[in-house]
């Protein structure tokens, strides 16, 4: 099914304002992350964790999976096709990725925003688990990097699915 061109601008707009604001929603957090382990002052590596559950949680969840399925939209709704081309298929594995390792990466967050929250927290607790959010939120950035690398160069290369629905229309039927 081909959407019409408004329905498809629309959808569009919409993946590429939700996978942009992933981009700059991981960017905030990783500053968070980075400002946190840092930081020699209490109050504010305590702000940094409460503001990374809030951001992880009420931004970057939902961001990511608005890009998902504004992805699986448009690529259902074009020519271009889920299975047809690689780079297609690149950027939805990609995104299925970062979602797995987010969703997997919450509990931590959530436990370093409990921790960060209790009064007898200090600058040095859980050294080791702080450094997990800057390495993943690092990680992260790069690898939403490449599909919009994909997106821009779209590298030539059909998946033995799309060869075979490229070509069936150029056969003629034999007799």
């Amino acid at each position: 099914m081909t959407m019409t061109p408004g329905l498809r601008k629309f959808a569009l707009t919409a993946h590429i304002t939700s996978s942009v604001g992933t981009l700059g929603a991981v960017a905030g957090f990783l500053a968070l992350a980075v400002a946190g382990l840092a930081s020699k002052d209490l109050q504010m590596v305590r702000a940094a964790y409460l503001a990374m559950e809030l951001t992880a949680w009420y931004v970057i969840v939902p961001l990511v999976l608005a890009s998902l399925v504004t992805g699986l939209v448009q690529s259902l709704g074009t020519n271009w096709g889920l299975f047809r081309h690689y780079w297609v298929l690149a950027k939805l594995l990609l995104n299925i990725l970062v979602t797995v390792v987010l969703l997997l990466q919450l509990n931590l967050i959530g436990y370093l925003a409990d921790i960060a929250a209790e009064t007898t927290f200090s600058i040095a607790d859980l050294r080791e688990l702080r450094i997990s959010p800057v390495i993943h939120a690092a990680g992260g950035l790069l690898v939403l990097l490449v599909p919009v690398a994909l997106s821009l160069y779209k590298p030539r290369g059909l998946t033995p699915y799309g060869w075979r629905k490229q070509h069936e229309g150029s056969r003629a039927p034999q007799r």
